[in-house]
């Protein structure tokens, strides 16, 4: 690791404390910041596990500058502040543009001044809805099917509508590739899909399969959304601990892969239907629930996501370890430790 000082913005949600931790317990000579607004629920939950693990929490908002006017020798950035729920687009689009957007060009402005690398997390909702959910598909007992398709690769069409949150993403990976050619900015990034893992705070826009786990384990009810109400809509899941060790690979080789972008995903391999994950989810826990149906599309959702991996696979050798099964054990385990502390959430 030839870095010495690391800031992670979002430093306190899901993504960003578990680089954070991962970063620190493999790195301990490594100085890791952590940057976070707490704005989302549940965030300051992962305070004492920062502080435990010697990382120092900053209390701040990449939409001002000024918070990013930090002291620190700072040499690289892992870009994970963003308001990631595409419902909140639709309900307040100013702050989600001033956060996913604005944000990164705050982040891409300290990366210039201090000549720091960056890894920065997009979203496979950079990808228009209207043409993934015009792909053929099948429908099997318990999920939606692509019969001749391997999943979205980085060839597929970014032209058409992807959601507010979607094109704020989009339009985030634009200015940075303009930074790494005016600037010299070494940077990569990944176009997540659905991360899933323990110290995911999920709500129902967001983070559905810690959201899933939560409601049974608490014996809430839930419900499957649109697409005919038979939760046969599928997304691929990625647990925290396969990406971490995907930027830990990124990280160690920036300047070879910088202006590089990957889709970064589960695949076809580590995915699950709601109804799919309604079942691990009374296996594991033990308790059956109410899921109802709402019939009603949502603006915006798509039945089916899976991530083709073939380009981050050839290049970094990198590829999903851990599978959906492991990975609700994970979150139901992590749900169990901490019972009393997310009761109250």
């Amino acid at each position: 690791m030839k870095y010495k000082t690391l800031l992670i913005t979002g430093g306190a949600g899901f993504i960003g404390s578990n680089l954070g931790v991962y970063f620190k317990r493999k790195y301990p000579k490594l100085e890791v910041l952590a940057l976070d607004n707490l704005i989302r629920r549940g965030s300051e939950l992962n305070l004492p596990r920062l502080k435990e693990n010697g990382i120092k929490f900053i209390r701040g908002d990449v939409r001002y500058p000024k918070d990013l006017n930090l002291k620190h020798d700072i040499d690289l950035i892992l870009e994970c502040s963003a308001e990631p729920s595409v419902l909140a687009g639709y309900e307040n689009p100013s702050y989600i543009i001033d956060t996913n957007l604005m944000g990164t060009v705050n982040c891409l402005e300290l990366c210039r001044k201090r000549k720091a690398g960056m890894i920065f997390l997009s979203t496979s909702r950079v990808y228009p809805y209207e043409k993934i959910n015009a792909l053929k598909r099948i429908e099997t007992n318990s999920r939606f099917e692509w019969p001749d398709f391997a999943g979205i690769d980085m060839d597929f069409s970014l032209t058409g509508p992807k959601t507010l949150y979607g094109a704020t993403k989009l339009a985030s990976e634009l200015v940075l590739q303009e930074y790494i050619t005016a600037y010299g900015i070494k940077a990569i990034v990944n176009r997540c899909g659905v991360v899933a893992g323990p110290w995911q705070f999920g709500k129902v826009d967001q983070g559905v399969f810690t959201y899933w786990m939560l409601a049974h384990y608490f014996k809430k009810p839930l419900k499957y959304i649109g697409f005919g109400g038979q939760g046969k809509q599928v997304r691929d899941l990625l647990h925290v601990d396969d990406l971490c060790r995907l930027i830990d690979l990124q990280v160690n080789s920036l300047s070879k892969f910088s202006g590089n972008t990957y889709n970064v995903g589960g695949g076809r391999e580590v995915s699950l239907s709601l109804s799919e994950t309604t079942t691990l989810c009374r296996e594991i826990t033990g308790n059956k629930i109410k899921v109802g149906r709402d019939l009603r599309n949502r603006s915006g959702d798509i039945a089916i996501y899976l991530t083709n991996n073939k380009k981050v696979t050839q290049e970094l050798k990198w590829k999903p370890q851990k599978s959906a099964s492991i990975i609700l054990n994970d979150i139901f385990n992590w749900i169990r430790s901490n019972e009393a502390q997310l009761k109250k959430l």
